[in-house]
């Protein structure tokens, strides 16, 4: 009965790693696509002179850095619980996520001065919101301090 259930675990376990690598590459894949399509977009823009042309590959990447992360943190799961060489593993993918993290942080901060360069940010420089011509305050209330992070 017991060996059974091993067996029965064993398999399951093979099943979920096997899933677990699939999604991995359908991560990565997308990933890739997602770097590919925004820099093809960026050229585009760039030959017809848009002044969004630095934009649009700045946060295709950071979409594409979301996904490779993605990857990174389904890769940890199928690390081997055994001996030094997995400690070693998890090290290597902490600081590949955390590498990748930091150029996630530098890519949205250089899309937000981009932003504030062309006038399309949606916050005035001193962090309140912009209002639309549509929206009226209320008189009663203070408008709550909304803070960008």
């Amino acid at each position: 009965m017991e060996q059974t259930l091993a067996n029965a675990l064993e398999v399951v376990r093979q099943y979920f790693e096997i899933i677990i690598e699939w999604s991995v590459l359908l991560c990565e894949f997308i990933g890739v696509l997602m770097i590919v399509l925004t820099t093809i977009r960026g050229v585009i823009a760039w030959i017809r002179k848009d002044p969004h042309a630095r934009l649009i590959p700045a946060e295709g990447i950071a979409v594409a850095l979301t996904f490779k992360m993605g990857g990174e943190v389904l890769r940890t799961v199928t690390v081997a619980q055994k001996g030094k060489e997995a400690w070693i593993e998890l090290a290597v993918l902490g600081a590949v996520v955390f590498l990748r993290a930091i150029m996630a942080v530098i890519i949205h901060l250089e899309i937000r001065s981009e932003r504030q360069l062309l006038g399309d940010d949606k916050t005035k420089s001193g962090g309140e919101p912009t209002e639309t011509p549509d929206e009226h305050p209320r008189k009663d209330k203070k408008k709550p301090k909304i803070i960008n992070l």
